[in-house]
This record gives structure tokens, C-alpha cells and sequence, in this order.
């Protein structure tokens, strides 16, 4: 297996969502990205500014109510030197789990994966209204076990890191340049106060180098399992709509 030159890597990201836009878009056309702070963000984000100009890349910041963390998106958004909103949309998603409850009570399921459509939305109706492309800003460790959120944050427009490792975009981070505590900060899921690699059971690290081919896990057969489980029940979510052809 070749090893992973994040030099190289970084300039074909650059020159793909480049040609992206050029074949596919107006050329003022603009990249609008949801910034959370962590590194999926702020290196999808980065690679849009080298590819397209800061001025052509408009940053969307999303909390739900008050977010902790909300410093790291700001600090993403003035290192890149991009335009920026910030849309609370925490309001939206109570008024919405208000309404909801009038009919069914909100499952945990429900609870988790609304807001991440809200934001979703909020997304489209930014692009809408200034002529933009939304930039899909999840990686294939997350990709390969569904942790993502169908119609939320796993939808877009173009995917630029989505066959990237975690591993793989933290080295394209540090070779871009960000900030460390960016690229290195550890991802929480913002809900119950623990790590995603603690609410998952496994490192990104395992998993990584499991999708790559380099450990088959043999050693740990209770993740292997888990890993292939989890991958196998969230195939849907990178599949296109099955839809019936009539023949």
C-alpha cells in the first residue's frame, strides 16, 4: 500500500473542488460551509479558500443555544479570513420538538439527528440566497460506520473529504497550515459530554488503519465485528435513493 503524501493529497483536494465549481457553477458562485470548530470544518473550509478565494467561501456558524465551544468556529473563520454568520438554532429546534410532541413523543433518535437537519437546512437556505454550493464536510472513518446524520450532515453538494481517514485529514490539516488546536481537537457529539471514539468503543486510529488494510483487527475480533456491523447497517446512507424503474 502507498503511503499517504498529504503534499500531494492537499493540492489535488485544492484543484478538484476547483474544477467542481469551474464545470458545475456560475463563476462568482460561492462555497457555504457549516463551521463547527473541529477539523472536518476547518479543512474542507480551507481547501474551498485556496481553491476558490476567501471571498468566495461563506462560513455558517450553528449553535444550539449556548455552545462552549463556539470560540474554535470564530477563531477558524477570522484565520481563514472569511465571511461569517451565526444562526442559533436553538429556538427552531424546541419550537419544533414542541410541536412534535402535540403528536408522538420525540424518540432518542429523533432528539439527536433534528438538529443536524435543521442545519442542514439552514445551510441550503444560505446557498438559495447567495448563489452557493454546500460543501459536505464529513470523512470516510465516519462515513464507513454512519456516523453522520442522513439528510443533515451527511448531504451536500460536493464532498471533498470523504475519502479521507480522520488520520488522513488531520495530516492534510497540518500541511495546510491551520491552527493545531483545530485539526487536533478531540470530537465530541455535543450531547451527552463524551468523546466520539468514547460513545463509539474504538479509536479513529483502529478504525483507520482497518479501512486502509493495514491491522484486520485479528487481535481485537469484538471491534472487528462491531466495525463491520456498524458499516453494514449504515450502507443506506451513502447509497442513492432506491427508486423503481419501470420496465
Amino acid at each position: 500500500m502507498k503511503t499517504f503524501d498529504a503534499k500531494i493529497v492537499s493540492t489535488q483536494l485544492v484543484e478538484w473542488v476547483k474544477s467542481y465549481f469551474e464545470k458545475t457553477a456560475s463563476p462568482d458562485a460561492k462555497a457555504v460551509i457549516g463551521i463547527s470548530g473541529g477539523k472536518d470544518s476547518s479543512v474542507a473550509a480551507a481547501v474551498c479558500v485556496k481553491a476558490l478565494g476567501k471571498e468566495r467561501v461563506i462560513g455558517v456558524l450553528m449553535p444550539q443555544g449556548e455552545q462552549p465551544d463556539i470560540e474554535f468556529s470564530r477563531l477558524l473563520v477570522d484565520f481563514l479570513g472569511i465571511k461569517s454568520f451565526t444562526v442559533n438554532i436553538g429556538e427552531t429546534v424546541d419550537s419544533f420538538m414542541s410541536e412534535l410532541k402535540k403528536h408522538i413523543e420525540p424518540s432518542s433518535q429523533a432528539v439527536i439527528n433534528t438538529p443536524a437537519r435543521i442545519r442542514m437546512t439552514t445551510l441550503y437556505a444560505f446557498a438559495a440566497c447567495i448563489g452557493g454550493r454546500v460543501v459536505n464536510t464529513c470523512n470516510l472513518s465516519e462515513d464507513w460506520i454512519g456516523y453522520s446524520t442522513k439528510y443533515g450532515d451527511a448531504a451536500g453538494d460536493l464532498s471533498p473529504l470523504s475519502d479521507l481517514t480522520v488520520t488522513e485529514v488531520i495530516q492534510i490539516g497540518d500541511e495546510l497550515g491551520l491552527p493545531y488546536e483545530l485539526v487536533h481537537k478531540i470530537p465530541t457529539d455535543g450531547l451527552c459530554g463524551k468523546t466520539d471514539e468514547e460513545n463509539l468503543g474504538f479509536t479513529y486510529a483502529m478504525l483507520d488503519r482497518y479501512i486502509r488494510g493495514e491491522d484486520d483487527l485479528s487481535s481485537h475480533p469484538d471491534i472487528k465485528e462491531k466495525i463491520d456491523r456498524l458499516h453494514k447497517a449504515n450502507l443506506h446512507k451513502l447509497m442513492l435513493m432506491p427508486k423503481f424503474e419501470l420496465k
